[in-house]
């Protein structure tokens, strides 16, 4: 769907040690947004980073207008302090989920994975609603035993979001 993320040939055996690490770094990667530690989500990616959240039909159509768009770790460091510390939306608890990890590609420097998620929001004094889902096409960078996430492409499934999407994905 994306270019560079097309699946090549992976031997089993490196798909599911591949699929293991990136399961294992969403789970950390969540917790840590779930928790609310928004000032420790920058540490889970290079320092010449690319995120963006993109709509479906831009994504599909090859335009770079994005929801959100940053390049390197110090424009996450930036969104993740606005967002933590000035409080210009209702409180509340944010629950994401990654499911479906797929492996495109493995290399000794990186792991190329599709994944599925949702992002549940509950307000303090409201209902729990969905609050966006989508695909993740991510490139990670192998640092020793660890990931770290060089490039991830959030591609939502809806033109209709919350005008208040601030938290990340």
């Amino acid at each position: 769907m994306l270019p560079g993320f097309e699946k090549k040939p992976v031997a089993l055996d490196k798909a599911l040690a591949a699929r293991a690490a990136v399961e294992y770094f969403h789970a950390e990667y969540c917790a840590v947004l779930d928790g609310g530690n928004l000032e420790q989500w920058p540490e889970f990616f290079t320092e010449n980073c690319l995120y963006r959240v993109t709509e479906y039909e831009n994504a599909v159509h090859g335009f770079p207008a994005g929801l959100v768009y940053a390049e390197g770790r110090n424009m996450l460091r930036d969104r993740a302090i606005a967002i933590s510390r000035t409080q210009m939306f209702a409180p509340r608890q944010m629950l994401h989920f990654v499911s479906n990890v797929r492996i495109l590609d493995v290399t000794d420097e990186e792991i190329v994975a599709q994944s599925n998620y949702l992002l549940l929001q509950t307000l303090v004094e409201g209902a729990t609603t969905l609050h966006q889902a989508g695909r993740l096409f991510d490139r990670f960078a192998r640092s020793g035993s660890e990931l770290l996430l060089k490039e991830r492409q959030a591609i939502y499934d809806t033109a209709m979001i919350a005008n208040d999407l601030a938290y990340p994905v």
